[in-house]
């Protein structure tokens, strides 16, 4: 049997972790077994429908690099786009009717309320839609529909027995048929099909053959099932993926932090980390091995490797992986990534001049081996290229002292810089170790004003190398202004 899966996003928002993971875990899976990934579009919401959210779906595939072998505009078993295949969902709800399998409901949304608050009221066992209208003559029903009155269609789910599907992951799962959801829609009055009618036709005209979705999706299973059998078609095979939670053990939200990809896109991370990171995320390959490009994925992944419990996402450890990845990237792509970024935070002009261009280069050895972000580079290196208009204080002033201590430590440190391009890193350690020790206070607390004079921030790359790559007549001008105005503030 040929492998044949699907991503089928619904595009009414941006792709999250938990998506972007199921679509990975598809990719991997067909490239694995020399089988087809179809990206398919869910279209069916109108109300939330977006074209900025389909948009960011190819962005998201491309950016990742992970290209469809069947899709919008390619493929055999097309359209891919759910609003196209409207006419082949109202010829399949038509043969439930035909065959008693499904019925019109005539129920208005005020009944519906009614039934839900008379429900709670009562604290009836049976929650959901009570089947007012399952029983209702056919040809009743029909006539109604063709005078005008609104409808829906709903499946008939069975009232006895239990349905069981086997999971690759899970195991068997069973569940009482009047536990499913009691005779859901399966087209609305719009004459659109619910997300359970449109996903189960697709799936069988389309060959899937396994279905890999979070375990979000477990509750569905058996109702898929019911629609499977009710057309009399063969399910595909089931992998539900372990849940993305947060460290506090909930379902990753924007409340933990970034949880789209635009974002990461924006904020500095390169595919390559998210990839890794990611099929980490309820898979691994062995005990041990944390790195993994695309490509190995292309060929190790297995269903056998994957965890049944959930996986929890942690913003640092990808944050590791993508300074892993920065550092392991070809200098010169690094440079093509890292430019632009410098020039859309005003750093550096576009097109950026010979002088800038050869600033950038000194400066490049020392960022690449501390970026954990690309976008972290203008801070990083601003002071280089901007003058600093005015500073933190705050930022000066070590731990256990007085800001009125810093104009005085500032001062030695102007005076430790004649002769400090004729000495090595090592002599200027010494020689800064030695004042610190004069002076009865730690190395830190002579460095720290010293790094916010010189570069405008806490953080900067290594002391010394910035003081060479700067110069010393612009560092000791930066030390004095510095000084003047602590000692202004503190006056």
């Amino acid at each position: 049997m040929s492998v044949r899966v699907r991503y089928a996003p619904s595009p009414t928002g941006l792709q999250h972790i938990g998506g972007v993971r199921t679509a990975l875990f598809n990719y991997f899976f067909a490239r694995a077994n020399k089988g087809k990934f179809i990206l398919r579009i869910e279209d069916t919401d109108r109300e939330r429908y977006s074209e900025e959210s389909l948009q960011d779906l190819y962005d998201t595939l491309e950016w990742l690099g992970i290209q469809w072998d069947e899709g919008p505009q390619m493929g055999d078993y097309g359209p891919y786009v759910q609003s196209q295949r409207f006419d082949l969902y109202q010829k399949y709800a038509q043969s439930l009717l035909d065959e008693g399998k499904a019925y019109y409901c005539f129920c208005t949304a005020e009944r519906l309320d009614a039934v839900r608050e008379q429900q709670k009221i009562s604290k009836s066992k049976n929650q959901g839609y009570d089947r007012h209208c399952r029983d209702m003559d056919p040809a009743e029903a029909l006539k109604r529909k063709e005078a005008g009155d609104a409808c829906v269609i709903r499946l008939k789910v069975p009232l006895d027995g239990k349905t069981t599907f086997h999971d690759e992951v899970m195991g068997d799962i069973s569940r009482k048929n009047r536990d499913v959801s009691p005779d859901p829609v399966i087209v609305k009055s719009d004459g659109f099909p619910t997300y359970h009618l449109a996903n189960v036709i697709d799936d069988h005209l389309m060959g899937i053959t396994h279905i890999m979705r979070a375990q979000e999706w477990i509750p569905s299973g058996p109702l898929h099932v019911i629609l499977y059998e009710a057309f009399g078609w063969t399910p595909p095979k089931y992998c539900h993926l372990p849940l993305v939670m947060g460290k506090d053990g909930s379902k990753l939200s924007k409340r933990h932090g970034a949880t789209s990809l635009k974002d990461f896109r924006l904020g500095g991370y390169l595919p390559e980390a998210i990839i890794n990171y990611i099929s980490l995320l309820g898979w691994s390959f062995d005990d041990s091995r944390e790195f993994f490009t695309k490509e190995d994925l292309e060929e190790l992944f297995t269903l056998k490797k994957l965890n049944k419990s959930p996986a929890v996402f942690d913003y640092r450890k990808l944050e590791w992986f993508n300074g892993q990845y920065i550092r392991l990237k070809d200098p010169e792509s690094l440079k093509e990534l890292l430019l632009p970024i410098l020039q859309k935070d005003g750093v550096i002009s576009d097109p950026v001049t010979e002088d800038e261009m050869g600033i950038f280069n000194g400066a490049f050895p020392l960022v690449r081996e501390r970026l954990k972000l690309t976008t972290q580079v203008s801070e990083m290196i601003r002071f280089l290229f901007k003058d600093i208009d005015s500073y933190n204080s705050d930022d000066a002033i070590p731990k256990k002292m007085e800001a009125s201590q810093v104009p005085g430590i500032l001062d030695s440190c102007a005076s430790l810089l004649e002769g400090f391009e004729d000495r090595n890193d090592e002599e200027n350690e010494k020689l800064f170790y030695d004042k610190s020790v004069e002076l009865g206070i730690k190395m830190g607390q002579i460095l720290q004003p010293l790094r916010v004079a010189v570069t405008g921030t806490k953080i900067s790359p290594p002391l010394f190398e910035s003081i060479r790559l700067l110069g010393v007549e612009k560092a000791e001008a930066r030390i004095r202004a510095l000084s003047e105005q602590i000692s202004k503030e503190t006056a």
